[in-house]
């Protein structure tokens, strides 16, 4: 990219504009920036291979909004500027329209809290202002509807603890996960520095008062720890809370005496994800799960009265519409408390970067599920972007029967802090009264994490307190 300016986090906006228009090289952009009568006026040059397009922006100075408010602003007028040449020199529109962020719902509830727009309003700001698609405007403040669990109180924290361990790593996946035949020696360890860690959490919590809104254990597979792995860790998380949820996504790891020790422990929900109900497509993904294992693990769960969420992803390989339609018809068959629905990211960590992707029709797959799960009484409540999915779309969770995932809504909107245990977890500070957020992360490795535990804690102490 040859992208000449005098403003190093306006080069990485156009960056992330331009390859969710699937531009990564062959384009020259120039910008100069002046000022003339209370004015910010650029000037733009855009050329992208035998093609070019100039254009000049204007931005009016606002003297009643604050300096941070009208940076805010000119930023996301200049985005729309910048899609809006994009768009007409290469013909083409996004889902998305000029949002880059991940957080669009987390968007919409800022410009509502700031008065800067309407809550009744929101759909057509984003369709008319950001370039937002009707059916992706339309979702927003649906989901803000539904989520109406939110309590901005800086005492009021989610806790969240981290394994970093799979049976086997699925092709797609791009997080820092180990698979156990190449840490199996390591766990044990892990578990125990962890523990250490929680150990100190506990006494943060304690210092400053904090009340423990839900716990989160992720990962990875938090599945893959043994029966007595989990009955030590799940008695260091003993705190009275509103929601606990444990991830058992490989429906493989997940047995009955596993079940009853997080029931002991009092964890609410667990996820179970088939990620597609096609065997095929879970060889070409890298899982040996079968149909058969999933149906007998949510067996298992729904007799001991789990809330359940499953996971699905839109765009695997190999597979078209008709595949993924099968695999939402099975879920609603199956009726599981939640349903998150993913559009596969390609990111460069994953063994799928390097044998390619394609789209496969994935829009459609996401417009099919969206229409099947609001007709089947599912509503949707939280919604996050990636970098990298196919077709630039999104990642949306549902629900039913008003059993929401709190602490999905807590993170996504990012109304809570979060103290994070574990390898590669990031804690977070929000400070809702002054609207800023703080963040830490623990090493991404276990080995380091193990090496580097005592470290670990004394930062952490130091953030939080």
């Amino acid at each position: 990219m040859d992208i000449k300016t005098n403003k190093p986090e306006f080069a990485i906006e156009f960056e992330s504009l331009a390859m969710l228009f699937g531009v990564n090289e062959g384009f020259k952009l120039n910008h100069i920036e002046k000022e003339e009568n209370g004015k910010f006026v650029e000037d733009f040059s855009l050329e992208i291979d035998d093609k070019s397009l100039s254009k000049t922006f204007t931005f009016e100075l606002q003297k009643n909004l604050s300096e941070l408010k009208e940076k805010s602003i000119k930023k996301r007028k200049l985005k729309v500027f910048l899609y809006d040449m994009l768009s007409q020199l290469l013909g083409l529109t996004l889902p998305w329209g000029s949002l880059t962020g991940i957080r669009p719902t987390k968007l919409a509830r800022d410009m509502i809290e700031s008065g800067e727009i309407k809550e009744s309003i929101v759909s057509e700001v984003f369709e008319r202002e950001l370039r937002v698609s009707r059916n992706k405007a339309k979702l927003v403040p649906m989901i803000l509807k539904n989520q109406k669990c939110i309590i901005r109180n800086d005492n009021l924290v989610d806790l969240y603890v981290n394994i970093p361990v799979c049976p086997t790593r699925c092709y797609y996946c791009s997080f820092i996960s180990h698979e156990i035949s190449r840490v199996k020696d390591k766990l044990e360890p892990y578990l125990e520095c962890l523990i250490k860690e929680i150990t100190a959490v506990r006494e943060i919590i304690a210092k400053k008062a904090y009340i423990v809104r839900t716990i989160y254990i992720g990962g990875g597979t938090p599945s893959i720890l043994n029966e007595e792995q989990l009955d030590r860790l799940l008695s260091e998380l003993n705190f009275p809370v509103t929601e606990f949820t444990v991830e058992c996504g490989r429906p493989d790891t997940i047995t009955a005496g596993k079940l009853d020790v997080l029931k002991k422990h009092g964890v609410t929900r667990i996820s179970i994800n088939p990620q597609t109900f096609c065997e095929a497509t879970l060889k070409r993904i890298g899982r040996q799960t079968k149909n058969a294992q999933v149906l007998e693990s949510y067996s298992l769960a729904l007799e001991r009265g789990f809330v359940v969420n499953m996971d699905i992803i839109a765009g695997l390989m190999g597979e078209k519409l008709g595949v993924f339609k099968r695999t939402i018809k099975t879920l609603l068959e199956l009726s599981p408390d939640n349903i998150t629905v993913h559009t596969l990211s390609v990111k460069n960590g994953s063994v799928l970067k390097n044998v390619g992707a394609s789209d496969n029709g994935v829009g459609a797959m996401i417009d099919f599920a969206r229409e099947a799960l609001l007709e089947n009484g599912y509503k949707p409540y939280y919604l996050y972007r990636q970098k990298n999915q196919l077709g630039g779309l999104e990642n949306v969770g549902y629900f039913k029967d008003d059993k929401v995932c709190i602490f999905n809504i807590d993170s996504m909107e990012e109304t809570n802090s979060i103290l994070a245990c574990g390898a590669g977890a990031m804690s977070k500070r929000i400070f809702n009264t002054e609207k800023r957020i703080e963040r830490q992360s623990n090493a991404k490795f276990i080995e380091d994490y193990i090496s580097r535990i005592d470290e670990i804690i004394e930062k952490k102490k130091e953030f939080f307190y």
